[in-house]
């Protein structure tokens, strides 16, 4: 942990916005009266913040919840589920809204948009943030990227047969867990990774499927949830994850009995963006909490949990948080979203092509 306050730059904005008297009136998105420390007073008033998809163990969301419980008494809860159930919670509720803020797979975001259930809020770190990265109007950001790997059971997996990349799959023994696809960006994303590593694209994700259906077709493919529990308790063998995913589990399990590797001929890069619900119970505290989630001190605290900050540019990380990340190297042939609008297509395709083009074949 930082051994300095963890919110020195949302206490230097509100410094700056309280001594000068300013309004954040540059973003449209706000009342042209509000300041940070208006939100901030108006944030605790409300007295808590509820999200769905931001649990503790993913990418150290614990440590936000409790800095904002701790620096701005807000209590908090959690209901973990996927961005296409965070999505359909939103919009099922309505008015009647249960949840102020979620965190989405990158393709959701503009999803969430176009079914009318966000509301929007700039951060003060907006200009920090890449433009790929955001909406234009601030009804979505990324927090964080992640790239997919792969996540070994080393007492499952004799070393000869441990797999570096998605080619040698197919070779092995061993069964591979990859999640609920259609529902989990972490899962879809995967699919996408493996179609990048033989030949598909974000409009093409068939040679991806392809490789899934083979090992259905095998019966190597485990429909086992790749979560902590289960691979703590040797259910999954090889399990296609986020790296952030894979390297917190890998240290709360055992270090030594897994083994975490980025593909090495294609992996994708991509990342999770923060929604406000537009019917939010609280909503100065979900725009709260993405400030500070985008803050210096929030991204910090993504990185501890072995996430890559969308703000790396414009941090130090401390040398200790630094060394719990993969070695860049490994990262060479792992790359962005291209075609945003094709993979969005994709996605929203995608559950109905892998119960029929991967499921049908399970053994």
């Amino acid at each position: 942990m930082l051994a300095t306050p963890k919110r020195s730059r949302l206490t230097a904005a509100l410094a700056a916005a309280s001594l000068l008297g300013l309004g954040l009136t540059a973003q449209a998105n706000q009342p042209t009266d509000a300041s940070l420390e208006a939100l901030i007073a108006a944030a605790q008033q409300e007295g808590r913040v509820d999200s769905v998809g931001m649990p503790d163990t993913w990418a150290n969301w614990q440590d936000t919840w409790a800095d904002l419980e701790t620096h701005y008494g807000l209590a908090h809860s959690d209901t973990d589920m996927s961005s296409a159930e965070e999505v359909a919670k939103f919009k099922a509720e309505g008015e009647n809204a249960t949840a102020d803020i979620g965190d989405v797979g990158f393709a959701f975001g503009p999803i969430a948009v176009q079914q009318g259930v966000t509301q929007p809020y700039k951060p003060t770190t907006w200009d920090e943030i890449p433009d790929w990265a955001k909406d234009e109007d601030g009804h979505w950001m990324l927090g964080y990227t992640g790239t997919i790997a792969m996540m070994i059971n080393k007492a499952q997996v004799p070393e000869a047969q441990r797999p570096a990349s998605f080619a040698d799959l197919a070779e092995g023994d061993y069964a591979v867990a990859v999640g609920a696809v259609g529902q989990a960006s972490q899962a879809n994303n995967a699919v996408l990774a493996a179609a990048f590593a033989n030949g598909g694209s974000e409009d093409d994700l068939a040679p991806g499927l392809a490789v899934f259906a083979e090992l259905a077709e095998q019966g190597r493919l485990s429909l086992a949830d790749p979560s902590i529990a289960n691979l703590e308790k040797g259910e999954v063998e090889v399990a296609l994850l986020w790296d952030f995913n894979a390297l917190n589990y890998r240290d709360q399990i055992d270090r030594d009995a897994f083994e975490v590797v980025i593909p090495s001929d294609a992996s994708v890069t991509s990342g999770y963006a923060t929604i406000i619900n537009r019917h939010a119970a609280h909503p100065n505290a979900a725009k709260l909490a993405r400030e500070y989630i985008l803050s210096d001190a929030g991204q910090v605290n993504l990185a501890e949990g072995y996430a890559r900050p969308i703000r790396a540019e414009h941090l130090t990380l401390p040398e200790a948080i630094a060394a719990k990340l993969l070695p860049n190297a490994q990262y060479a042939n792992a790359r962005p979203v291209q075609d945003f609008a094709a993979w969005e297509q994709s996605a929203r395709e995608l559950p109905r092509q892998w119960q029929s083009q991967v499921l049908i074949h399970q053994q």
